[in-house]
């Protein structure tokens, strides 16, 4: 029987820097708590292993660390489930390929029987149009929803899209169901 399905984005593991960054707008660190990164590591390692068997599948759409990579491995390995990446614009892709960090590596990965388009930035609306080929782009045709990461603490820009980004999902990953849309709403005003 195959595992669950979960989601996640932009755990930043091992970047240092990222405690001191602030919104740019009210000042206040987008990773507040956290005393050092050794304790932040800690954390994400402990709410992923929290959700995440051994047999499930994780998609991590993007910025998955910092810093030296033989002080990452050994974080990774302790995460649970087999992994897959949508490359974020900080990810090397040639390293997770030649240590056989992932099982797979995307740019983006439709999952047309979930109605959601995952990505690590968030997609143009006209690419998360779905219907009869070729009609994508005539209006009232419905729209898968865009689950990415990438923006940390903002808000996913308005219409169909879902940010998984640590900041917003209390550095959990999202189960698939919760991300499932059945009927992928049609959205007129974009």
């Amino acid at each position: 029987m195959a595992g669950d399905i979960w989601i996640i984005s932009d755990t930043h593991l091992n970047h240092r820097n990222i405690l001191g960054f602030t919104d740019h707008v009210t000042g206040k660190p987008i990773r507040p708590g956290f005393d050092n990164i050794a304790e932040m590591n800690e954390y994400i390692i402990e709410q992923w292993n929290s959700l995440v068997k051994k047999g499930d599948r994780v998609i991590h759409c993007g910025d998955v660390f910092f810093g030296p990579k033989e002080e990452f491995l050994p974080m990774w390995k302790r995460l649970h489930g087999s992994k897959q990446l949508i490359l974020g614009n900080h990810d090397d892709a040639k390293f997770f390929a030649k240590n056989e960090l992932v099982t797979k590596i995307y740019m983006w990965m439709p999952m047309h029987e979930h109605g959601i388009m995952l990505s690590h930035v968030p997609l143009h609306e006209t690419q998360l149009r779905r219907g009869v080929p070729g009609k994508e782009h005539e209006p009232n045709q419905p729209y898968l929803v865009n689950v990415h990461g990438h923006i940390h603490q903002k808000q996913s820009p308005p219409g169909p899209y879902r940010c998984v980004c640590v900041e917003h999902t209390d550095y959990k990953p999202v189960h698939i169901e919760d991300l499932r849309v059945e009927t992928a709403p049609v959205y007129n005003d974009l």
